[in-house]
């Protein structure tokens, strides 16, 4: 079998592709992402991929076509893609979401797929007051003050169209729970809490006691659970909602003792709503209020049907799924996607250890601490205007055939930006936060020279940007060569910086390429960047 999965680097994709690698049936992987991962780090590095953006705006016949043909000799599609924040920019999330949704279906439609299997949630539900558990035929019309349950409402109407519409496609929706898991941590932490709440205390310890809605229950299964019911559902070509859920439903006193003490301060429901959504606005946490009225209304999964029609059952229960998910968020855990990114994100090969250390890490008296420091600090600042300016090359070039490559190294930018800032800190140096402020204000003032065009981007602004990043990278290799010299002293481990100067080869080498690309079009009348002649 080949299978498509779209959204393939976020929690339940990143689970989904490492279920379908151990699955002898089937054979290939392709993953499409707005933002590619890490390709060579697990487990990316096992599937095809393909770049493909389901929420541009207007451009829908453009994006059906691009999906069209990605699914192309498909077996199944799993349509993963969904976005939750940003909360605020509710036409994004809706054209996500819903219309995303559209777009995949139509496209599966077009390229003669014979199952799609869904990612719908147990937020699409229609609201209950009791514990009475529920099966996939309970009403499927959403919470409405829940953004987020009002579009898997609408997404299933989506489906009951497609259905509808062409019944030789098999749809399947998956209605999971909360799905946890370790490597999801930090992403958890950025949709709903941000980075104002001091999450990462939680290594130190747990909270004396923990408040919660009075009459909270919840259910969550683990994201490799999740995932075997897609394993299943797809080997099987099954039709039609399977609920997913483990087999505990955890209350107040529960959750308190995963964390460590059972002890719970019940709060009543509506004081809990009104201090979120102070927190809300205050943007202290990402969390709107809608999200408190989805968890006390949700109904109680019951998961019968895919139990007893494809034989699942959950190897983690709910309480184990929270309690890894807390570990994670303790020490920041992710993995080499822009999804699932950790708290301080590594180049590939460097997930584990922030830095490789020989020895004692420190800048010795034979070395002139303030001129290194002053060399390190700049060297940092340059990497805050190049992370800036790849991030927006990632962006503008998306038509091009460089665009998976391009998305590729700004995710490398991202994490030696930050391998650099674990450096400045290790080694004691102050990162003059001015300097960063300055370049990341002259990098948005580069954006303004208009190179001969004022209503739309110069093709020549391609060229500029490509020779400016180039430098950029040489620049960057030297830092790397001068800490390498001064290794033995720093404490630090030449070896990795080996590595990272080798990775910044080869992003030469596609700046290089893209370079080439993009002279051979700019000055040329009649052949646009994007045009599908070639490298």
């Amino acid at each position: 079998m080949r299978v498509v999965i779209v959204g393939a680097t976020g929690n339940v994709g990143t689970a989904v592709l490492r279920a379908l690698l151990d699955e002898p049936r089937v054979t290939s992987v392709l993953g499409i992402a707005r933002r590619l991962p890490d390709r060579t780090a697990d487990p990316y590095r096992h599937a095809e991929w393909a770049p493909v953006d389901v929420a541009v705006e207007d451009a829908d016949e453009a994006v059906v076509r691009r999906l069209a043909e990605a699914f192309r000799g498909a077996d199944a599609v799993v349509d993963l893609a969904w976005l939750i924040q940003p909360n605020r920019e509710r036409e994004l999330l809706r054209r996500t979401n819903v219309e995303g949704t559209r777009r995949v279906a139509e496209a599966v439609v077009r390229a003669g797929v014979p199952q799609l299997v869904a990612a719908s949630s147990v937020g699409a539900y229609s609201p209950v007051d009791d514990d009475t558990p529920r099966g996939e035929d309970w009403p499927t019309d959403g919470i409405p003050t829940s953004h987020y349950s009002v579009d898997k409402a609408a997404q299933e109407r989506v489906l009951d169209e497609l259905e509808a519409a062409h019944p030789e496609v098999a749809v399947a929706r998956i209605r999971p729970a909360l799905v946890f898991q370790a490597d999801a941590a930090q992403s958890i932490v950025r949709y709903f809490v941000g980075p104002v709440v001091p999450v990462r205390l939680l290594r130190h310890g747990r909270l004396p006691a923990l408040p919660l809605p009075a009459g909270l229950r919840l259910q969550a299964a683990h994201a490799d659970d999740v995932a075997d019911a897609y394993r299943r559902v797809i080997v099987e070509r099954a039709r039609g909602a399977f609920n997913v859920a483990a087999d505990d439903v955890l209350r107040g006193a529960d959750l308190a003792r995963v964390v460590d003490h059972g002890r719970v301060v019940e709060v009543p429901p509506p004081a809990v709503r009104a201090a979120v959504a102070v927190a809300y606005q205050a943007r202290v946490v990402r969390a709107d209020p809608g999200w408190v009225d989805l968890a006390m209304r949700v109904p109680v999964l019951d998961t019968t049907r895919l139990r007893t029609e494809l034989g699942w059952a959950p190897r983690h229960t709910a309480a184990e799924a929270v309690e890894e998910l807390l570990d994670g968020i303790a020490v920041g855990q992710g993995l080499r996607s822009s999804t699932l990114r950790p708290a301080t994100p590594r180049p590939a090969g460097h997930a584990v250890m922030p830095l490789r250390r020989r020895g004692e890490v420190g800048i010795p008296e034979s070395l002139d601490r303030y001129l290194l420091g002053l060399y390190l600090s700049d060297h940092f600042t340059g990497a805050t205007a190049g992370l800036e300016r790849m991030e927006l090359m990632t962006r503008s070039y998306a038509d091009t055939p460089f665009h998976a490559e391009l998305a590729e190294v700004t995710e490398q930018l991202r994490a030696e930006r930050e391998l650099y800032r674990d450096l400045l800190d290790a080694l004691g140096v102050p990162r003059r936060r001015y300097r960063q402020a300055v370049a990341w204000l002259g990098e948005r003032a580069g954006r303004l020279k208009l190179n001969g065009r004022l209503l739309e981007r110069s093709p020549m602004t391609a060229v500029l940007e490509t020779e400016l990043m180039r430098a950029a990278v040489l620049g960057k290799i030297g830092g790397y060569q001068t800490l390498r010299e001064h290794a033995d002293d720093l404490g630090l481990d030449p070896g990795q910086l080996d590595e990272l100067i080798a990775l910044a080869r080869g992003q030469i080498d596609l700046l290089d390429r893209f370079h080439a690309y993009v002279r051979a079009r700019a000055f040329r009348v009649g052949r646009p960047l994007g045009s599908d002649d070639g490298r």
